[in-house]
């Protein structure tokens, strides 16, 4: 693989088991590719093992005063010159491809798990910690793929030099064959902790960059209630305990490199004195001390890799653990087995929520995190902390309690066959969504959360998303109510027409006000004409009276297509074909607005805030009067 023939076409399907595993798999991905560095690297260590003896036949030949062996010494010198910066040029090429088509391998991944789980990634591992893995952890993680290739050229190196001075002159060999091993291994013991020290001050320095962000983003609201200088404290605080953990790193680091300079300068001087020993009892001869000591001069370049692989390895491997925590996530455990988008109602099985096709249903939730959780449900992404559920909205034939014969049962999961922890999928007429291809069940159920992201560049760039076809841009924002955004935006457009459609978004729309993102996001959903689309609290930034407009707008365009709404207000209530009231992860409740008001007080109590003493005890005609002036604002 090859720097220009990326990206992958097909990254492959990771070993996931632990981090190690993971580099494992990685490693033998690139097999190619570590082979030519190893062999790039043997012909550079190699070369450069053939100096010592190259320079000692020099240095003999000088003392003996023999010309012709002194030239070809120095051709030998000259050509071994010639093969390390081959060697060594090629060795850099292939490592840092490796490591570039690793990282890349791994990003491939992790973009694609990325869109596998969309929204639910973020509800399962924090997005800084995705971050994290994306940018430093990928780095960390291609360093020790690049580095391995290095080190297998290194190690075979440092044996065939060690048995090389063995064989040549034992009395000197046979020091640096012992002392090669502890030179390599002295430093291991400092590894965990000075990669745990590392850990800590990258911690430190994310959270003071996510404290940092935030300010940015909140500067207006801390402007306007006077906390610039409570958050700068907390930033000064933060960035001093960064400092404080990048000073005790870096003490452990530099006590790893003062080892590294060390104990291979006390094997030089011992060899020094031990060989000018031998050399004045004429047990040696002068150009074999300069072979033997040459030998270990050069035998520091080998041991570097050597220390390089412990510590590349000692900071990948917890990068690796992040990546597979992030990599191991699955939408479903259920794999797909249908290839057509279905149609149908939309039912979930653990609330016993029903949303019938092509009506507008909304659904009220007390608990915000509830909604939250259950528009991710009919999403497609279950979670296991919810049993199946049979209640009011319920319909007949669909999760029938068990059986007398004890079939069905919540235990072993729906009567329809479908069995596995935790529970069912939800289903879109009769087909599971967890079964469909991810296409395909995006394509069917869209689900919009209440806090839509908006991407920088134009407006038409935003508009333009996987879609049915049949509802244009212009239907969308019509629907949406975007009018006055798009007259804003046309005041900003660049373009001498002023054409709101290529005026650029700033990142995350932060050009716009929070009502004007959402109606956006909104026009974005409609746009796609999915077969049902949830919304979660799709009009909680606007007015009362952008509100009521924009809810006719998504019934009028979404006539005849399923769509369900999570609100708590009267103006979107009032509009839809039905209600149902969600208390406690279950269905209490099913009707109309105007119904659920007189009969259920759960219910009253969320749309109208009242209160559990007014609710318990509505004297004097509270409650009618309540109702009727929830009624005159619909």
């Amino acid at each position: 693989m090859q720097i220009r023939d990326l990206p992958y076409s097909d990254p492959g399907d990771p070993d996931v088991r632990s981090g190690p595993h993971f580099l494992l798999w990685l490693g033998r991905n690139q097999l190619g590719g570590q082979l030519r560095a190893v062999l790039w690297g043997l012909l550079h260590q190699c070369s450069l093992a053939g100096l010592p003896p190259a320079v000692g036949l020099a240095v003999q030949a000088v003392v003996d005063r023999s010309g012709s062996r002194l030239a070809w010494a120095g051709g030998l010198i000259a050509v071994l010159g010639v093969l390390m910066a081959v060697g060594d040029t090629m060795l850099h090429r292939a490592a840092i491809t490796n490591w570039i088509t690793a990282a890349a391998r791994v990003q491939q991944l992790l973009a694609r798990k990325t869109a596998e789980l969309g929204s639910a990634l973020t509800h399962r591992v924090a997005a800084g910690e995705v971050v994290a893995v994306s940018t430093g952890d990928v780095e960390k993680i291609g360093w020790f793929v690049e580095a391995l290739s290095r080190f297998a050229a290194a190690a075979a190196a440092l044996v065939l030099i060690c048995v090389g001075l063995v064989l040549y002159l034992p009395s000197l060999g046979i020091l640096v064959a012992l002392a090669v091993p502890v030179l390599a291994l002295a430093v291991l013991p400092l590894l965990p902790r000075a990669t745990r020290r590392a850990d800590l001050q990258r911690d430190k320095a994310g959270r003071a960059a996510e404290l940092a962000s935030d300010t940015v983003a909140g500067l207006r609201v801390l402007r306007g209630i006077g906390g610039e200088r409570l958050f700068l404290d907390r930033y000064r605080r933060a960035s001093q305990e960064v400092r404080t953990a990048a000073v005790h790193s870096a003490r452990m680091w530099s006590l790893i490199s003062a080892i590294q300079v060390l104990l291979p300068g006390l094997l030089l001087i011992s060899l020094v004195v031990y060989g000018a020993v031998l050399a004045r009892d004429g047990r040696i001869g002068v150009g074999q001390l300069v072979t033997v000591y040459s030998a270990a001069t050069l035998l520091l370049f080998p041991l570097r890799h050597v220390e390089e692989i412990a510590m590349a390895y000692s900071f990948s491997r917890p990068s690796a653990r992040r990546a597979v925590r992030v990599l191991s996530l699955r939408r479903a455990d259920r794999p797909s087995t249908i290839d057509a988008a279905p149609t149908g109602d939309l039912y979930d099985p653990a609330t016993g929520l029903l949303a019938p096709a092509g009506l507008f249903t909304a659904v009220v939730c007390g608990d915000p995190d509830e909604a939250g959780r259950l528009a991710e449900r009919l999403g497609g992404h279950a979670h296991n902390d919810t049993a199946p559920h049979t209640g009011p909205d319920t319909p007949a034939g669909k999760n029938p309690e068990a059986d007398k014969d004890g079939s069905g049962t919540a235990e072993n999961g729906p009567a329809d066959g479908r069995t596995g922890h935790g529970p069912p999928s939800v289903l879109l007429g009769d087909v599971p969504l967890d079964e469909l291809p991810l296409d395909s069940a995006r394509t069917a159920v869209l689900v919009q959360d209440k806090d839509p992201v908006l991407l920088s560049g134009t407006l038409r760039g935003l508009l333009d998303v996987p879609s049915s076809g049949r509802v244009s841009a212009e239907e969308a924002l019509s629907a949406a109510r975007c009018g006055d955004v798009l007259d804003a935006l046309a005041q900003a457009s660049a373009a001498t027409d002023g054409d709101p459609m290529s005026t650029r978004i700033t990142e995350r729309g932060r050009s716009l006000s929070g009502g004007q993102r959402q109606r956006l996001a909104l026009a974005r959903s409609l746009v796609t004409d999915p077969e049902a689309l949830v919304l979660d609290e799709p009009t909680s930034a606007v007015d009362s009276h952008t509100e009521a407009r924009v809810a006719a707008g998504i019934k009028e365009l979404r006539q005849g297509r399923t769509t369900v709404v999570f609100a708590s207000s009267p103006l979107l209530l009032d509009l839809a074909d039905r209600v149902a009231l969600m208390h406690r992860g279950t269905v209490v409740a099913v009707g109309t607005h105007r119904e659920l008001l007189r009969v259920e007080p759960r219910y009253r109590a969320v749309v109208t805030r009242e209160t559990e003493e007014e609710i318990a005890n509505p004297i004097g005609g509270n409650a009618p009067r309540t109702i009727e002036k929830v009624e005159e604002r619909a």
